[in-house]
Parts: C-alpha cells; structure tokens; sequence
C-alpha cells in the first residue's frame, strides 16, 4: 500500500512539474533538456561545428539540445540500452555502454575523430538498495570517465550526473587527476530533493591524452 501510495504521489508531482510541461509544450523529450541548457548558459559548452557523445541519451533529449546547438556538419553520437526514436543529425547506437561491444560501436562512430564534447547522463536501473544503486551509479559515471580520458579533444569537455553518497568524493577526486579545472552544477531544473548534482570537467591533464 506504501508503495502504490508513493508511486501515486511521484506519478502526481510529475504530472505537474513545471518542466515537465514546458518540455511538452516546447516540443523537447525530457525534462532532463533544462537541466542541460542552464549548464551551457553559464558554461558554453555547446558550439556549432562540435563533436559530441552523449552516453545514457534515451529518451533523447539532450542530444536533442545537442544538435540544435551544434547544427549542420557536426556530429552527434548517443548510446544507450534502451530504444531512441530517431533524431535527424543524430547517430544513434542502441547498445549498452558498460559492454566492450557498446564502446566499440561509439569509437566506430567517431571514425576516429575526437569529441569536444561527452556527456552522461547515464543511471543505473534502479533496484531499490540505496548502497546498490549508488555504487552502480558510480560504476558508469567511472565508465563514462575512462571514455572522455581517451576520446576528448585536449581543450574538451565532460559533463556527468553524478548523486552525492557513497563513492561521490572519489569520483571527484578521480575526475580532478584527468581535468584542469572540476566544476559542479546543480541547475534549477534539477528536482530539490534529489541528491545529483553534475560535474563539468575542463581541459585534459597531459596524463590523459593518448
């Protein structure tokens, strides 16, 4: 009863976020599209000609905002285990990242290239287990760390969801011995109860280039 009662107050709080229906009436995925765009008003991480990874893209919306911004003679590459409806302009795999055949098919992408931009909003199915999920969490947000070490331009960026807990110093921490600069986010479009906040890093230490 507990559990009907919740599902039916976060179905309700949905229902009437104010982003949930700015995104609907403006025609974007997500909500989730916000929450990146009030990081790239402050950041400009987003600029036409970039080439960009989104890692955990379903349903879409931040390659959404990602290939309005970069436009023509880019490239968007997303990934995630879930279906994508597609996206003009938009490279879509349908494969788990957190497998070799996942990273290989984005690298195949690419064709080479470097990113200017990797972007993860990836998250864990959730199970329930607070610890579990956190630590799964950070399993990914390591994941996606390891791809922007070897795949982003020297002066690229990388911009993931992270939740405060077990393991979020580490990260930090690890993230920081990759990137010049470390920033956090917490955009107004991310719920005040939620415990994820975004790191951007800046600028590859020469450690992480290939």
């Amino acid at each position: 009863m507990a559990k009907n009662k919740f599902s039916k107050a976060w179905i309700q709080q949905h229902v009437n976020d104010p982003y949930v229906q700015r995104a609907k009436a403006e025609g974007m995925r997500s909500r989730a599209v916000y929450k990146l765009l009030q990081i790239d008003e402050k950041e400009r991480l987003l600029r036409p000609g970039h080439t960009v990874v989104d890692l955990g893209a379903a349903p879409g919306g931040w390659s959404q905002v990602a290939v309005r911004a970069v436009g023509r003679g880019s490239k968007v590459v997303a990934i995630d285990l879930l279906p994508m409806e597609p996206l003009a302009g938009v490279d879509f795999i349908q494969k788990d990242f957190a497998t070799d055949e996942g990273l290989a098919a984005v690298e195949a992408a690419l064709a080479g290239a470097k990113a200017d931009l990797v972007l993860s909003d990836m998250a864990p199915n959730i199970s329930g287990i607070a610890l579990t999920d956190q630590l799964r969490l950070i399993g990914l947000t390591e994941l996606a760390l390891d791809f922007a070490a070897k795949h982003l331009k020297p002066q690229g960026n990388f911009l993931v969801k992270v939740f405060q807990g077990e393991g979020f110093d580490g990260f930090v921490k690890a993230m920081r011995g990759v990137f010049v600069q470390v920033r956090t986010h917490k955009p107004d479009a991310s719920r005040k109860g939620s415990r994820e906040v975004y790191l951007l890093g800046r600028g590859l230490k020469a450690v992480a280039t290939n």
